[in-house]
């Protein structure tokens, strides 16, 4: 899976998780059908966003975007079915292209420690891959017994 293929897989499941946590809100809101289908469309869409936010920045790591399209992708999630049209403008701009930077080269940003553990990640991908996972199901967590972000 290229790079390329791993952001917009994250963008089109963030915009569907999206869809789904609206469907909730107008099912709880405007039909009064009871808190059953937030309760479901929060947690999944709560979930996507976190992993989103990992693989938006593990792919902003290997393309090498700068801090201003890092922060664009990444907050493209928090606007309801703006993570497809960033992704889509992110691509077309070139900043997609290429395959997964796995060997240092003689580029001194080769050097830097995330580009380091990038490679250490793809060099160890399902370990990584584990411990990505086991981050944003930690976070998801605390995230649920903190609480909704409002009063519910």
């Amino acid at each position: 899976m290229s790079p390329r293929t791993l952001f917009r897989s994250f963008a089109v499941a963030e915009v569907v998780t999206w869809s789904l946590l609206i469907a909730g809100m107008l099912l709880k809101y405007v039909a009064r059908v009871g808190d059953w289908p937030v309760s479901i469309a929060g947690p999944i869409h709560g979930f996507v966003f976190l992993a989103y936010l990992v693989a938006g920045v593990v792919v902003a790591v290997n393309q090498r975007w700068s801090a201003g399209v890092t922060l664009a992708a990444l907050a493209s999630a928090v606007v309801p079915y703006a993570s497809v049209p960033v992704e889509r403008w992110i691509d077309r701009s070139g900043r997609l292209r290429g395959d997964w930077r796995r060997t240092a080269t003689d580029d001194p940003r080769d050097r830097r420690p995330l580009d380091r553990l990038l490679r250490w990640m793809l060099g160890h991908l399902w370990l990584a891959l584990g411990l990505l996972v086991v981050g944003v199901v930690v976070v998801f967590t605390v995230l649920l017994i903190v609480g909704p972000p409002v009063g519910g």
